[in-house]
């Protein structure tokens, strides 16, 4: 993956990651969904296993996304580990860049909102810009198979993530172009 900023000098796409952990295949539906919102927008978004992720490619990208199944009001085991292991990012590395949750669940009342705010508070504690789902909640949620209703909610949360993505990166690569060429910058 090239450098974030290089990649923002550039002027190429913004790069989002859909970290996924996913038994069934739910959670992994919603990633797919998140994902294509994303690209809609204009992002270019890698969708990766947990276990697949390089913690350098997380540095290098400018919104993560995280989904994981709720096991026992909580996030998977393999999700809780790369978190874990995310430790040697901070302070800093990740810092004000997008982050976002999703989680699945085996239905209503499961424990699948406070899964998707334990992985939101790990990317706030990484000092990211947190996005929430456009329904108020912490993250996109879906309680049991995903539906068509759930997995366009997933597409339209993706899209979110993308606007509030491109409104943070590029009036930086603006500035940081105007500056370059001698042109007076402003902040509003």
């Amino acid at each position: 993956m090239e450098n974030r900023k290089t990649r923002k000098n550039r002027g190429i796409t913004p790069v989002a990651m859909v970290i996924y952990d996913s038994l069934s295949g739910h959670t992994l539906s919603m990633a797919r969904a998140i994902a294509r919102g994303l690209r809609q927008e204009g992002i270019k978004v890698e969708v990766i296993k947990t276990t697949d992720v390089k913690l350098d490619d997380m540095v290098k990208a400018d919104a993560i996304v995280l989904g994981s199944p709720d096991y026992f009001c909580s996030m998977s085991y393999k999700m809780k580990a790369l978190v874990d292991e995310s430790v040697v990012l901070f302070p800093g590395k990740l810092k004000d860049k997008v982050g976002a949750v999703f989680a699945s669940g085996g239905g209503i009342g499961g424990g699948i909102e406070t899964t998707a705010l334990s992985m939101a508070l790990a990317l706030l504690m990484h000092q990211m810009v947190i996005v929430g789902h456009q329904s108020g909640s912490t993250g996109a949620i879906c309680p049991g198979k995903p539906d068509d209703a759930c997995l366009e909610s997933c597409r339209e949360f993706g899209q979110r993530i993308a606007k509030i993505t491109l409104s943070l990166v590029k009036p930086k690569e603006n500035i940081k172009n105007a500056a370059k060429s001698g042109q007076r910058v402003s902040a509003g």
